[in-house]
């Protein structure tokens, strides 16, 4: 061997990297969510993920609960939107439940998508609509950017509602991120449709109870953005999700629901609800 060969060989040794330094992939997981019809659906999880789409948020499981509950007020035949979605459940349960068109979104991370769209595939048979493949679609998308490539996924309006949106948005444990409140704001009052009966459904627990104020900080900026802001309820879970974080144990299991709309003819003009509950609670 050279000398030139055997300089080679050293600098090839220098960079190459120390066996068991790139660990490997952790792989999907399964998780299985019974709906109040007794029928499981078995959900697929990415394996662990930067942006925690590798959980089954708390959120996630009440919000789908409640909408099976309020179905024909608000999935059926409802455009749907989902923000910030992980495994999409709330989407799915959509898709089950009779909704006109379900659009579910994350951070555009090909593996979250990718995931998405294979639960899309498992759960499609359960969809009641004759074109059931298309009823539900995943794509990225990035809170604060434009709406067009979300409404696009619409078709005309009815003649009913001129105003291009959806009627349901759903945002289950996204308030967590304080940074990118105004960029949330933005994407809701952007695609929520302009009409009294359209809501967007926040559901969130505060899995650090010390920052339950920031949480609910993005409720205050859509009550400055002039909508009508009004607490649904509490659910306490029977566990906390995550064992060891610190902070009121209580608080940490206890899921909190709010509604979100324009004022129109079901409310009052100083933004409170007909039925008198405080826009905030």
């Amino acid at each position: 061997m050279t000398s030139s060969e055997d300089e080679d060989a050293t600098d090839a040794a220098l960079f190459q990297e120390p066996e068991g330094y790139f660990q490997p992939e952790n792989p999907a997981t399964y998780t299985e969510h019974t709906l109040l019809s007794g029928q499981a659906l078995r959900l697929r999880l990415v394996g662990h993920n930067p942006l925690w789409g590798h959980l089954l948020w708390n959120a996630g499981q009440v919000i789908s609960e409640y909408l099976q509950l309020h179905a024909e007020e608000l999935v059926v035949e409802k455009d749907v939107l989902e923000l910030g979605a992980g495994a999409g459940l709330p989407s799915l349960v959509c898709g089950i439940l009779g909704a006109r068109k379900v659009v579910v979104t994350d951070y555009p991370d090909p593996d979250l998508i990718l995931n998405l769209n294979h639960n899309i595939t498992t759960c499609a048979p359960l969809f009641p609509a004759s074109e059931s493949s298309s009823t539900v679609s995943a794509t990225g998308y990035l809170w604060g950017a434009s709406p067009v490539p979300l409404l696009s996924h619409l078709g005309p309006p009815p003649r009913t509602t001129p105003s291009p949106g959806f009627d349901l948005l759903i945002l289950a444990d996204l308030l967590f991120n304080h940074s990118e409140h105004r960029a949330l704001l933005f994407t809701l009052t952007s695609t929520l449709r302009h009409t009294s009966s359209a809501r967007a459904l926040v559901f969130f627990t505060p899995y650090r109870p010390w920052l339950l104020d920031k949480d609910l900080a993005f409720l205050e900026l859509c009550r400055e953005e002039g909508l009508v802001v009004r607490k649904l309820g509490d659910w306490v879970r029977e566990k906390v999700m995550f064992e060891q974080d610190r902070g009121d144990e209580l608080l940490r299991r206890t899921v909190f629901g709010y509604e979100i709309c324009w004022i129109g003819e079901d409310t009052g003009g100083d933004g409170k609800a007909k039925d008198g509950q405080e826009r905030l609670s």
